[in-house]
């Protein structure tokens, strides 16, 4: 496959999360975050896992980066354990979690690759949730005071910088059906989460400018597709649009908020906005990341409550997660962005990936060719986007390995390298194999 319309310095990465791979939960000073605190509850994780190794990164970053190396990566994007850092997620700064990362970003440099740091993938430190989590405003300013830190620590080495990590999948699973950490059940009320997570996005993000960085964010984003023609399944996919995609890129690239009539909600998110938030949240980014992983399909509701249902995507592959294979929709995706905002900065892919029931053969090979085709479309797709316009200049798989799946516990399998998790043996895939030669082929 040649991809041919790719700028010559294009990024080829891989995406991890802390939670997911690092383990060592209670080691060198790391305090609990509502991740440790969730999954200790039971019933919430399938089959009772947790990520209290995960795949035991934290010991064995030497073996990751050296594989890294191999796959040929030119970027990496790993997330930040904000409990490592900060144990309460406030005042003093553990050093042992700071040298972990100072290790980690010299050891990819030393590779050739870029280190891409997320701030926040979703591990909130326990004793910030205890104060209200993301429901309270205080959150957005602790979150800024943290990022200060990571900035002036790994400043010298790292020039891009991720801020959060899918706001949309926090908020939505997080505080409003509860079946992601922290596991509250607010349902609608779970607005403000929005406006404090982009607040604290904005904080982080002056902080970040003012020392000379590209800033990013990486949102979830997804086509909406309506059921049908029907007035209510079209008034119900751009209730759903308004709130999945709109909700966390307008205020970022337009400085306002969609209309979420549909839920009840005001532009004021329950009062949670005040006179000067979006000024701060819609200063300009270096570039927009972008996770996608299929497109939606939307009609009216059967009944009352929320003013939208979704609806099954037929007539495509599934992955082992029963989610639709539909390539096309990322170049959609991308193209609807930059006609919805025609001032869109540059785009990274910052996740995208398949789950596949992998199997290691007995001569030790995963054939995991579902998962090269994925890549290869999707791939095609982003190619076709950039040829139709839009200025994509990287593109980070989900993910390196197989981890931690958040509450399907090790369950969905999306790496390029497969982790036994009783014994921690990485074995690369098929997959891994075929993205190496993809990359000593596009970059000549």
């Amino acid at each position: 496959m040649t991809l041919d319309h790719l700028p010559a310095d294009f990024i080829w990465g891989a995406s991890t999360a802390s939670y997911q791979i690092e383990g060592a939960t209670k080691e060198d000073g790391r305090g609990p975050s509502v991740w440790d605190t969730f999954t200790a509850r039971p019933g919430t994780i399938r089959d009772g896992h947790t990520g209290d190794v995960a795949c035991d990164h934290y010991h064995r970053y030497e073996e990751d980066l050296a594989l890294m190396a191999e796959a040929g990566l030119t970027g990496y994007r790993f997330s930040i354990a904000w409990p490592r850092i900060q144990p309460t997620g406030k005042g003093e700064v553990n050093l042992q979690g700071l040298d972990f990362y100072d290790r980690m970003v010299d050891g990819l440099l030393a590779r050739g690759i870029e280190p891409v740091p997320t701030l926040f993938h979703w591990d909130l430190p326990q004793g910030l949730e205890d104060g209200g989590g993301w429901l309270n405003r205080d959150t957005a300013h602790r979150f800024a005071e943290y990022a200060a830190v990571m900035a002036d620590r790994l400043g010298d080495r790292v020039q891009k910088w991720i801020t959060l990590n899918e706001p949309f999948i926090h908020m939505v699973w997080g505080y409003g059906l509860g079946t992601h950490a922290p596991g509250r059940t607010l349902f609608l009320d779970c607005l403000p989460v929005a406006h404090h997570q982009l607040l604290g996005h904005g904080l982080a993000l002056r902080e970040l400018r003012a020392r000379g960085f590209q800033v990013m964010i990486a949102n979830n984003c997804t086509p909406v597709w309506p059921a049908s023609e029907a007035p209510a399944d079209r008034a119900a996919a751009r209730a759903y649009d308004n709130l999945h995609n709109c909700l966390f890129n307008d205020p970022i690239l337009t400085g306002t908020y969609p209309d979420l009539s549909a839920f009840g909600a005001d532009a004021t998110l329950g009062g949670s906005v005040r006179d000067g938030d979006l000024e701060l949240i819609s200063a300009p980014l270096g570039a927009l990341g972008i996770n996608y992983y299929n497109p939606t399909r939307i009609q009216a509701p059967a009944s009352e409550g929320l003013p939208f249902e979704e609806a099954p995507i037929e007539g495509y592959r599934r992955t082992a997660f029963d989610w639709p294979v539909v390539p096309d929709g990322l170049r959609e995706l991308l193209v609807g962005l930059k006609e919805r905002y025609p001032a869109l900065p540059p785009v990274y892919i910052t996740e995208n990936g398949c789950s596949v029931e992998d199997v290691v053969n007995a001569d030790g090979t995963v054939l995991d060719l579902d998962r090269i085709d994925y890549l290869d479309t999707h791939l095609q797709a982003v190619d076709a986007a950039v040829a139709h316009g839009v200025d994509v200049r990287g593109y980070f798989t989900w993910t390196l390995m197989d981890n931690f799946e958040w509450a399907e516990g090790f369950h969905q399998r999306f790496g390029l390298v497969h982790v036994d998790h009783d014994t921690q043996v990485r074995t690369p895939k098929a997959s891994f194999a075929w993205y190496r030669d993809l990359i000593r082929a596009q970059r000549g």
